[in-house]
């Protein structure tokens, strides 16, 4: 069908607190502002002449080397790490700002919707808004006029539409404001983040509306979001930055895989071994109780082989080493199990398999807890260990570990909805004709 939108070699960078503010006007006062007053204003303009070090502007690149082709019809998730640059690269491409370096090349006519309510002045009615917004968005009074009935009922606020918005809660702001943008005759749709702001019932209805418009009519859809299922579930595409870096481009669920198994530094999230020569000292007991250590956690699979991925097929171990130079009685060892959203949905503790407290001697210990096969639904999980004595110490380690879990039956295909839950249990049913 052709490019949509093709970005080569694109960059963007700011100078903190000096000249760059990304409209004219502002540049203008601070240029005029600082002239005279300030050297470092002169080693901005006047790169050539000799500054101190400490005066050089310091940079912060929000995008650095993009380069990729988006085609028409194509509906792409963008994911990130918050300041990934995410938004600026929709703002870029919607034309609200200017690239440093590069070049994007856009054919057809852009709908945005970056933020709640841009482009909507608050003394205004809804109705008003309708028009004033539709109209900064590229659309005719006349076919305001004509699709105005159409967005009041998408947007589902036709009791509060002549009420100024600035009585709008932010969920109605934002049912209004993709229903206008969402009935643009646009060739290219962006959508930020800002369907987290919305009810299920109303998200559901818009993620609708952007499979419509993309399967049905051909528009090129760009969809920004942290709901990783809402993004396997609408798009066929994905782009992964990292650091204002493409990290990676493909098909979405490798993408989103790609996203789940890096952390927050661009490392490798998914690990099956923690061990105390690896960086773990701190696990160590401080002052009097010193003679405490947690010596390694892994996960493992039936073959006690280090392990990140596993299948409702399969069981699940956590191994435990420790030691300790002591006597301890009522000793607890904890693990806590967390779903993708960092919530704990598992707890299970080393006495739960005694009938009495456990009480340790001097030496090293090796313990071995099961999670059992189909149990878990499709999703990276954290695990969580405390290592306590009671009133005496606490040692915790939170995330230590992860895996990736993939419900499977083979009865049938995994669907989206096995990952509503964190638990996925196969259950037994009866099931009775009359």
């Amino acid at each position: 069908m052709g490019l949509a939108i093709k970005v080569q070699g694109l960059g963007k960078y700011y100078r903190l607190g000096e000249i760059g503010t990304g409209t004219l006007s502002r540049d203008l006062e601070r240029f005029f502002s600082n002239l005279f007053s300030s050297s470092r204003t002169h080693a901005i303009l006047h790169p050539g002449l000799e500054t101190d070090a400490k005066n050089i502007p310091e940079i912060n690149w929000s995008l650095k080397g993009i380069d990729f082709e988006i085609e028409q019809g194509d509906t792409v998730g963008i994911i990130g790490r918050n300041g990934a640059g995410k938004s600026t690269l929709l703002k870029i491409i919607s034309r609200i700002t200017a690239p440093s370096l590069g070049k994007v090349h856009v054919k057809g006519k852009v709908a945005s919707l970056l933020e709640v309510g841009t482009g909507f002045h608050p003394e205004l009615t809804g109705r008003e808004n309708i028009y004033l917004n539709g109209t900064i968005l590229g659309m005719k009074r006349k076919e305001i006029k004509r699709k105005f009935d159409e967005i009041v009922s998408f947007s589902g606020i036709d009791t509060y539409i002549d009420t100024p918005v600035k009585r709008y809660s932010s969920g109605m702001y934002v049912r209004l404001a993709f229903a206008v943008a969402a009935h643009l005759d646009a060739e290219i749709l962006i959508v930020d983040e800002v369907l987290a702001v919305g009810d299920y019932e109303f998200q559901k209805k818009c993620l609708s509306k952007i499979n419509e418009v993309s399967k049905d009519h051909g528009k090129t859809v760009l969809f920004v979001s942290h709901n990783m299922e809402a993004v396997k579930n609408i798009c066929n595409t994905g782009i992964l930055l990292s650091a204002g870096s493409l990290s990676k481009m493909g098909n979405c669920p490798d993408v989103i895989n790609a996203y789940y198994n890096k952390s927050e530094d661009g490392n490798i999230a998914l690990n099956a071994n923690f061990n105390l020569a690896n960086g773990a000292s701190y696990l160590e007991c401080a002052g009097e109780y010193q003679s405490f250590k947690l010596l390694s956690a892994s996960i493992l699979n039936a073959e006690g082989i280090s392990c990140t991925r596993f299948t409702s097929l399969d069981d699940i171990f956590i191994q435990l080493k420790f030691s300790v130079a002591d006597h301890y009685a009522d000793f607890r060892v904890i693990i806590q199990l967390k779903d993708s959203n960092n919530n704990i949905i598992l707890v299970s503790q080393m006495a739960d398999s005694l009938s009495t407290s456990f009480s340790v001697a001097p030496g090293k210990y090796d313990t071995l807890c099961r999670i059992p096969k189909q149990l878990l639904s499709s999703q990276i999980y954290g695990i969580d260990i405390l290592c306590y004595h009671v009133g005496r110490f606490t040692v915790s380690l939170n995330h230590v570990l992860f895996f990736k879990h993939e419900f499977v039956n083979n009865n049938y295909t995994t669907a989206s909805f096995h990952n509503i839950s964190p638990f996925r249990p196969l259950l037994p049913w009866t099931i009775n004709k009359h």
